[in-house]
């Protein structure tokens, strides 16, 4: 399951990246992780997951998924209307390149983790940390169950 190819201490690296980058912008950053994608489409899964984990609910529509099928090598990052309205179409491909590096020497921990901060960092310009924000959606990796 993609909850075991994780050890406690790469989920704890992970979940302190989503915080860190967060620091960085009101954007709302949630990992999900699966065995296998359940359609054909792994950019369908994830917006069928961004669903799933209400993250659509946030105030100014600023969520952002990074989806990983572990078992099969696939991922997607998905971001809101919010996020989408603002940037340019290319906007997360600089992102998926960094994590694409890692995850092609078996390094999954470090490549998620580079595309939570890079995340954050992109989103800082759009959607800037605000004083008063307030995490509107968890920061724990999310499983699925295959």
């Amino acid at each position: 399951m993609a909850d075991l190819v994780f050890s406690s201490e790469q989920k704890k690296r992970i979940k302190a990246a989503i915080e860190e980058a967060e620091l960085n912008t009101s954007g709302e950053i949630r990992v999900h992780l699966e065995d296998h994608c359940k359609t054909d489409n792994v950019l369908d899964r994830a917006a069928q997951m961004f669903d799933q984990l209400n993250m659509h609910k946030t105030d100014t529509r600023n969520g952002v998924l990074i989806y990983m099928a572990v078992k099969e090598n696939k991922f997607a990052i998905i971001g809101d209307s919010g996020i989408n309205e603002k940037v340019e179409n290319d906007f997360w491909d600089i992102t998926k390149e960094k994590m694409l590096g890692h995850f092609k020497t078996g390094d999954l921990t470090k490549g998620l983790v580079e595309g939570i901060i890079c995340t954050g960092a992109r989103l800082k310009e759009h959607f800037p940390y605000l004083k008063a924000d307030k995490n509107e959606l968890s920061d724990d990796i999310s499983f699925g169950k295959n």
